[in-house]
């Protein structure tokens, strides 16, 4: 197997059709003996678009086959860096800064506020048209040929994901092929991934799970890769039925989701048996494991990775290794061990920060040497994970001294909002933090202090954060005191601030904030029943109280509509939805299209 992407795409069309095939809704499949073809041909595109060894090539693609090709094009040509498409252009300023990227891949219908950020910093945009084969595309944008040759080292950057540390500010992470190799070997490896296996991807491709465990991982094994455009509740299972899967992998958010929709489609299930289903980036709670094991008939594997480390850091094992709930399995990758009071050890039942070591992990951020020094103790990189490993070698995470948010699997830097909320003209001080959620683990929240004389609204600062931060990014609440609880030495200190500031039930603080306005009509009602079970919020809410402060997001929006569509014959759009976000006006929306039809 070659040692870096190029050799791994070359590898993967020796024997044609029997090697890796990419496939994707409504497109034809791209199969191996063609794939060597597609990437090459877009690397050389790159190449004509001035693109040359250790240049950046920063992507705000959706999710699809065009994503994988040109992921794998860009690390071959230069060095890959996929962005979120849904960033918004505070974020897109900040990031592109960072990455100072050679070229901008953007989707042929365009992408307004990229292409904005990009005029102003004179950084050249190439638009992606796809072709009818998945996979397939045309590159058109400024020509500035390279002549460097098409070869990259293993010891080259293929790919720049950012992450955060301690300081909670986003810091580049630079994964050389040799890295990605070593953890796609490690992941099809511990799955035992082979060319009948076929991954049913809905996962962003802009994350190192859908990168690696998705794409890298099953290229490796000579498998299938089905490039959806990320998960949808209402096709996931018409996916599943048509392009007949073994196995997926994805955050417990979507398991949770999938299983929400697992009722109605049992048939799909029973024709389509699944070998395993694989769970990371959050800790899956042992309920949703064992309510998927039971719908599905198949093991659920967990599994414990990030950034740093190419993705994968341990497993569980498939059967007839020994599951254990509750753990993430042996080392499954690099070497793992616990910080201990006298340097890293593997006694077991010893708690301390978890470390690792190995040919996946990353040799360093792109930051400053006093950055990389507190990241690294004796050759180990210092994870920021609590646990402890038991007799057998298991990893039981318990904690993480990291001051991320982890929402549902989406790793979010404080310091980012913390920034947006600076800004506007009424804020003195802000700090962003976790807070606990029963659905997605942890929410975000912020502590504000107003400039002297003036009275802030938390709707309208959270409004404020919905113009110029992607949803997930917006605090669910925001409370304002005059002044910030510090700690010993003066800093504050966002861990812990939930518990000092009484959040530790944001549900419960949530409806403490709410008027009283409950459902006045029938659908009214009906739809309260439905926000209520999609949110899973006890109590009466309120019907002016918008959608995304009751804790909704993007994901739930599209359970909700399923759920109005079940109930009620119909379904509003999503954009209708989001224009018009609360009980009341959707259930006005509702009763014109009924009046309409009659």
């Amino acid at each position: 197997m070659g040692a870096t992407i190029a050799g791994l795409v070359e590898d993967a069309a020796i024997t044609a059709a029997d090697r890796f095939v990419l496939l994707a809704p409504d497109r034809r499949p791209l199969a191996g003996e063609r794939l060597d073809e597609v990437v090459t041909g877009l690397a050389q595109a790159l190449r004509s678009l001035g693109v040359r060894r250790g240049d950046v090539v920063a992507s705000v693609l959706p999710n699809g086959p065009e994503a994988i090709t040109l992921f794998l094009a860009s690390a071959i040509a230069g060095t890959a860096a996929p962005l979120n498409p849904g960033y918004r252009m505070k974020e897109l300023e900040f990031y592109l800064e960072d990455l100072r990227p050679r070229l901008v891949l953007v989707p042929d219908i365009g992408a307004p506020e990229a292409e904005k950020v990009c005029a102003r910093m004179a950084i050249p945009v190439a638009r992606v048209r796809p072709l009818p084969e998945a996979g397939r595309a045309s590159l058109s944008g400024p020509e500035a040929p390279a002549t460097d040759p098409l070869a990259p080292d293993p010891d080259d950057v293929a790919l720049i994901l950012h992450t955060s540390g301690t300081t909670s500010r986003p810091k580049m992470v630079p994964l050389r092929h040799r890295n990605l190799m070593a953890s796609a070997a490690a992941v099809a490896t511990t799955l035992r991934l082979a060319p009948d296996d076929r991954c049913l991807n809905v996962m962003p491709l802009f994350h190192i799970h859908g990168l690696v465990a998705a794409v890298l991982a099953t290229l490796h094994g000579g498998g299938s890769v089905v490039a959806t455009p990320g998960f949808v509740g209402t096709e996931f299972f018409g996916w599943v039925r048509e392009f007949r899967p073994t196995w997926y992998t994805a955050v417990p958010t979507i398991h949770q989701g999938v299983l929400d929709r697992s009722a109605s489609a049992t048939d799909v299930i029973a024709a389509t048996p699944l070998r395993f289903i694989r769970s990371s980036s959050s800790s899956l709670a042992p309920r949703v494991m064992t309510r998927l094991e039971e719908v599905f008939g198949a093991p659920v594997v967990e599994a414990y990775g990030m950034t740093e480390a190419a993705h994968q850091i341990a497993c569980n094992p498939l059967p007839p290794g020994i599951r254990k709930p509750g753990t993430v399995g042996p080392a499954a990758g690099p070497e793992v061990a616990i910080l201990g009071p006298d340097g890293p050890t593997t006694t077991p039942g010893v708690e301390g920060e978890v470390v690792i070591r190995g040919p996946n992990v990353t040799s360093g951020y792109l930051a400053g040497p006093e950055v990389n020094a507190a990241a690294f103790v004796d050759g180990w990189f210092r994870t920021g994970d609590i646990g402890a490993l038991d007799p057998d070698g298991y990893l039981r995470l318990s904690g993480r001294s990291k001051e991320m948010i982890n929402r549902g699997g989406e790793t979010i830097a404080p310091r980012e909002i913390d920034d947006v909320l600076l800004e506007h003209p009424g804020v003195r001080q802000a700090l962003t933090f976790a807070v606990p959620d029963r659905r997605l683990g942890e929410q975000v929240a912020a502590v504000v202090v107003p400039e002297p004389g003036i009275t802030l609204d938390e709707l309208e600062l959270r409004r404020w954060t919905e113009e110029r931060l992607s949803p997930a990014k917006v605090p669910r609440r925001i409370v304002f005191r005059d002044s910030i609880p510090r700690g010993p030495t003066g800093k504050y200190q966002r861990i812990g601030l939930a518990e000092r500031l009484g959040l530790t039930d944001l549900d419960e603080a949530v409806q403490q904030t709410r008027t009283s306005t409950p459902p006045r009509t029938p659908v009214e009602r009906l739809l309260a029943d439905l926000w209520t079970e999609v949110l899973d919020i006890d109590g009466e809410l309120d019907v002016h109280t918008p959608f995304l402060e009751l804790g909704g997001d993007s994901m739930l929006a599209t359970r909700l509509l399923t759920r109005v569509q079940e109930s009620l014959g119909m379904e509003p759009s999503m954009v209708a939805f989001f224009d018009r976000p609360t009980i009341a006006d959707q259930a006005a929306l509702i009763e014109d299209l009924l009046l309409s039809d009659e």
